[in-house]
């Protein structure tokens, strides 16, 4: 049986635990121990050089309905094909269903990749397997190997100091289950942060500080480094000292320089900016993104849970959980409006080639249509003991859309067959999905490796190659 979905789970912690810098805040100078915690160090070009390519992945935590969404079947018997009708897209021959408008509209905009599939069926095993290439098919509570994001901000780290003062790898509500850096160690954990951007209450802490009573509290923070110098240097085995130097510069920087509170500003953004992207939970927390990766983020991870997803907080759409139809139709607004604005965004603000956009979850679900009894009532869902519809998890076939990052767009790549059961035609695996990213990313995945735990290298991805048709054009 697979492991039950938890939107809420505990996030799988490094040896020190995952807590972003923004839920530690100020007070993690007086416990700063270990040398690379939040030492912040991702590379970074200065003002006066390209900016690097940079990534958004936006996740769908329980895996999305492709046949619902972007594969639609309507020839398919009614036990597969579901409700919803199939509306044009502005691409010839490609049709979406009806929940989509807003992004049926800009399908010149990015291309559908509809021949996804692997041998994970599992939540935990599934997201592992997307985002760390991680083929064990079993579920286990952590990962073995560290997710895509974690190597990149760990490779880009080992070229030089970072200069621009926001961290190079940053969550807005960030995928939180069976992810994480895994023997890389917390320090290439992303910068976190969490809450609705949407309400006016939502802030930051400990960023862009500008009273003169905070730089005080600040300066009494840094002058631990000179009460530290005076210990037995025997304690610095690990030049854990020359570290916390080089952690209490980077995060002065980060906690006083004005660009790193006004890239989170959602207020310096124009009404009708914040009105195209939704003015709720993931309409504003797509817009923070595009706001980090423009002011130099260069990894940016964000996830569509919560309440917005209906009864279960998320898109595991198990009759037990949801009503699948209705549980698609109450999400579907805030997510096609919200991915349609951070498309035609990128395109607009000149970001299209050097920020690539990329939408999945970690499988798509059953093409048959299963009834069984509800276990609750709320949005999307009867009460409990009623019968209704759901899908299970299905890795065999289902669906993701790429954006940006120079690539050629409006197009889909692949088929599944009849019924939407098995991708047929340029099937694309996990490995495939990972060297594709790492590609626009300036990482040739087929010749590194990295040292685990026991000293022994381990490809970042084992086996996969780009897809040529995600992959910038020359």
């Amino acid at each position: 049986m697979s492991h039950p979905f938890n939107a809420n789970c505990n996030p799988c912690p490094g040896p020190a635990g995952r807590r972003g810098f923004l839920k530690m805040g100020l007070s993690g100078f007086a416990t700063l121990s270990l040398p690379g915690v939040l030492r912040l160090r991702a590379a970074s070009p200065d003002e006066n050089k390209k900016k690097k390519t940079a990534v958004i992945m936006v996740w769908q935590p329980g895996g999305c309905s492709h046949i619902d969404t972007y594969d639609p079947k309507p020839q398919a018997p009614s036990e597969y094909r579901g409700p919803f009708g199939t509306i044009p897209t502005k691409v010839t021959g490609m049709h979406f269903t009806e929940l989509l408008p807003m992004q049926a509209k800009i399908a010149d905009k990015f291309t559908v990749l509809r021949s996804m599939r692997h041998g994970s069926p599992g939540h935990p095993a599934g997201t592992m397997r997307m985002l760390s290439g991680d083929t064990d098919t079993r579920d286990k509570p952590k990962p073995k190997l560290p997710d895509w994001m974690s190597v990149t901000n760990y490779l880009r780290s080992q070229e030089g100091p970072r200069t621009n003062p926001l961290p190079a790898y940053m969550g807005v509500n960030a995928p939180t289950s069976y992810n994480g850096p895994a023997y890389l160690g917390d320090t290439y954990s992303p910068f976190s942060v969490v809450g609705d951007p949407n309400q006016p209450s939502f802030a930051v802490p400990n960023i862009g500080l500008s009273s003169p009573a905070e730089f005080g509290r600040i300066g009494r923070r840094a002058s631990l480094r000179e009460n530290l110098d005076n210990l037995e240097r025997a304690f610095d085995l690990a030049g854990e000292l020359d570290a916390l130097d080089e952690f209490e510069t980077q995060a002065m920087t980060l906690l006083t320089n004005p660009k790193t509170k006004d890239a989170f500003d959602l207020s310096k953004e124009d009404h009708k900016t914040r009105d195209r992207y939704g003015r709720n939970t993931w309409g504003q927390q797509l817009l923070m993104a595009r706001r980090l990766v423009e002011a130099g983020v260069e990894v940016l991870t964000t996830s569509l849970r919560g309440p917005l997803c209906g009864r279960v907080n998320n898109w595991d759409d198990h009759a037990v959980n949801h009503n699948v139809f209705e549980a698609l139709r109450f999400r579907s607004q805030a997510y096609d409006q919200a991915v349609s604005a951070l498309i035609e965004d990128i395109h607009q603000r000149g970001l299209s080639d050097r920020v690539l956009v990329v939408v999945t979850g970690e499988f798509g679900r059953t093409p048959k249509i299963n009834y069984q009894p509800s276990t609750g009532a709320g949005n999307a869902s009867a009460p409990a003991g009623t019968k209704q519809p759901g899908r299970d998890h299905w890795a065999r076939a289902f669906s993701n859309i790429w954006a940006g990052g120079g690539i050629e767009t409006g197009r889909f790549i692949g088929a599944t067959d009849k019924k939407g059961e098995d991708s047929i035609e340029r099937i694309c695996g996990s490995g495939d999905f990972l060297a594709t990213i790492y590609q626009h990313l300036g990482i040739d995945s087929s010749k590194i490796a990295i040292k685990d735990f026991n000293g022994r290298p381990t490809p970042i991805v084992d086996k996969g190659k780009p897809i040529p048709e995600l992959t910038r054009q020359s």
